[in-house]
């Protein structure tokens, strides 16, 4: 049978254990709290969706499109960027939309990594900070996120004493999924003259720069000067805006980088729907009270489900960003592992979680809760999880 190499080179994934078993719990007909995957599940705000069928009814954006985003999206880009950052973007040069941030990293890492590269990427980690170097035929080295001595930049630089080829590109992703970690602006300073010093690239996936609370802002690595010598940051409009089956991103900074996402895109597609794209550009330009209502709603939950499960004897702290939250295994359970214990929160309790183990070496011994059930069903999913805690298994299950 014809081999595949580049599928081969991916790992099983860990995810679809419990996946598959969520789907035949519900085609069964039970009542599955899903708090598994990140899918945020508010509605689009009305004035984007509004411009959206009004842009659908325009015939001349039924024709394809530009592939690095249309000349108001990217200036509507920089601008936020402005606003937000006070950082100053070129839009003909150091900006261009993607189809969702998830494409635009992938897509970038694949025109400038190549078999031989190593790319250094933390443990635990969104997947696809590490198979989009592994579907580009290069190598990963990963760092811990969350044991050894110092921060993660400490732990970098003692890792590349040991590896040659030096690594060619670090990938971070702030405030972090899965973990929910936090940085300030030092960090960033730190990590720009680590790559300057090993002559690296950073790419900085700012997914969740919206969903911040607690009085914390996130920063954006592009805020360090000098960093665009060095970074590109990658952005969803998926999260804040609420727009996640839009697929719109996009991605700013070091121009070489840009360029090279330009000219690979230019072959690979043209573009997201013009009408996306003026909606988003409405989006970025309009009313940013959205957002905010956005971020109280994941707030409430947040505190919904943190405050509930300690009241039930399982405690962990309130992430001060993005829309998860990033549990310990509780001691009884711990040996089981978190494909195990995930499992028998679904079959006991009927809620999904994301087992830490999926997310890299580093993530065993907790899960994910995402934060997309409003607060009645969370109620309900410590309910559920309260019962199984009382009766811890004797025994691994299987």
């Amino acid at each position: 049978m014809e081999e595949f190499p580049r599928i081969q080179r991916l790992p099983p994934y860990v995810f679809a254990v419990v996946v598959d078993l969520k789907s035949k719990m519900r085609h069964a007909g039970e009542d599955i709290i899903d708090l598994g995957m990140g899918n945020p599940d508010l509605p689009t705000p009305k004035h984007i969706v509004d411009k959206l069928v009004e842009a659908v009814r325009n015939p001349r954006n039924h024709r394809y499109s530009l592939s690095r985003g249309i000349p108001k999206l990217r200036l509507a880009i920089c601008n936020w960027y402005k606003r937000k950052y006070n950082v100053e973007l070129d839009p003909e040069s150091e900006a261009i939309a993607t189809i969702g941030a998830k494409e635009g990293l992938s897509h970038l890492v694949l025109a400038t990594m190549g078999p031989g590269d190593i790319a250094l990427a933390p443990s635990p980690t969104y997947p696809i900070h590490t198979y989009s170097v592994i579907i580009a035929g290069a190598d990963v080295r990963s760092v811990s996120l969350t044991s050894g001595e110092g921060d993660f930049v400490d732990r970098a630089q003692r890792a590349i004493k040991g590896l040659w080829p030096r690594p060619k590109m670090m990938i971070l992703s702030f405030p972090h999924n899965p973990t929910t970690q936090v940085v300030d602006l030092d960090f960033f300073k730190r990590v720009v003259a680590f790559a300057k010093e090993h002559k690296m690239l950073v790419i900085h996936d700012l997914a969740y720069a919206d969903l911040v609370f607690d009085g914390y802002k996130a920063p954006s690595i592009l805020q360090v000067p000098g960093a665009k010598d060095v970074a590109v940051e990658t952005y969803s409009m998926s999260k804040g805006y609420s727009m996640p089956g839009w697929r719109v991103g996009f991605v700013v900074g070091n121009r070489r980088l840009v360029g090279a996402l330009t000219r690979i895109k230019s072959y690979l597609d043209y573009g997201m729907f013009q009408a996306i794209q003026i909606a988003a550009t409405v989006a970025l330009n309009g009313p940013q009270r959205v957002v905010d209502e956005a971020v109280e709603i994941y707030r409430k939950r947040r505190d919904c489900l943190v405050d509930g499960f300690a009241r039930i004897g399982w405690e962990f702290e309130k992430p001060k960003g993005t829309m998860f939250v990033w549990a310990p295994i509780p001691e009884p359970f711990r040996d089981m592992g978190s494909v195990e214990f995930s499992k028998l929160l679904l079959t006991k309790a009927k809620v999904a979680v994301s087992p830490g183990i999926g997310f890299g070496e580093h993530g065993e011994g907790f899960v994910r809760f995402a934060l997309v059930e409003n607060e009645h069903r969370i109620r309900q999913a410590i309910r559920g999880v309260k019962g199984m805690l009382l009766s811890p298994p004797k025994v691994k299950v299987k």
